[in-house]
């Protein structure tokens, strides 16, 4: 469904990427992993097209995505949740939903089914939310733009143990309904029993690929690229 070949972006004269590289097959969730600042939200930029990448290619069920915009590129079926979640604050829990909204099987009854807690707070502005309910709104307007991939960065950062445990099981039940994911996190305990693989960066590189499994058992690995 996704492949990354040798991406190179930049930020004005600076090269954030180098050469990074991943695919993702229908219906597998790869998580993207690695230290701060090793580029990992540039190449979800670059995959949406929101930071172009200067060479490499991007091919999105079976398009390449080189030289589309943005806005037309998240039609394709890319729906990104992104870092500090950016939920539109001046507007209604449901309004927030209500805007991306396109056809398909998620709608609002099946996103409250997903996160009770947005049905009961349907009618309050977004910026009264607590961070960990922003995020569910975050991730329940990316649904409902009912992507083909579902792109989450940082899914779980900053939030309260337990609001944390709701968006991990919310997650793993959107990957047992077979929708295909990409992730960041470092909450690797949660993380790697739900991932098919997984990919390391390390400064703007693609250093590692392979299983949860392989990853898990690798202490070396870990302290080398991930720093835990």
């Amino acid at each position: 469904m996704l492949r990354v070949e040798g991406i190179e972006t930049y930020y004005g004269p600076s090269q954030a990427l180098f050469g990074v590289d991943l695919s993702l097959n229908e219906g597998e969730m790869v998580a993207l992993l690695g230290r701060n600042g090793m580029g990992k939200t540039t190449t979800i930029r670059s995959i949406c097209r929101l930071t172009p990448p200067a060479a490499g290619r991007v091919v999105f069920d079976g398009q390449d995505l080189d030289r589309q915009r943005a806005f037309r590129v998240a039609r394709l079926g890319l729906g990104l949740v992104p870092e500090g979640r950016r939920v539109f604050a001046n507007l209604s829990v449901e309004e927030n939903l209500i805007a991306t909204a396109r056809d398909g099987d998620w709608n609002l009854q099946r996103i409250n089914d997903l996160f009770p807690r947005l049905g009961e707070r349907a009618g309050q502005s977004a910026s009264t939310l607590s961070g960990g309910e922003q995020q569910m709104l975050a991730i329940g307007r990316a649904l409902m733009t009912n992507p083909k991939l579902l792109i989450l960065d940082e899914a779980t950062e900053g939030l309260a143990p337990l609001i944390r445990q709701e968006i991990w099981a919310s997650i793993k039940i959107l990957k047992q309904q077979g929708l295909s994911i990409l992730i960041v996190d470092k909450n690797l305990k949660d993380l790697l029993p739900l991932a098919s693989s997984c990919v390391v960066l390390e400064k703007g590189r693609s250093v590692w690929g392979g299983s949860p499994d392989a990853l898990a058992a690798d202490a070396e690995l870990q302290n080398r690229y991930l720093g835990v």
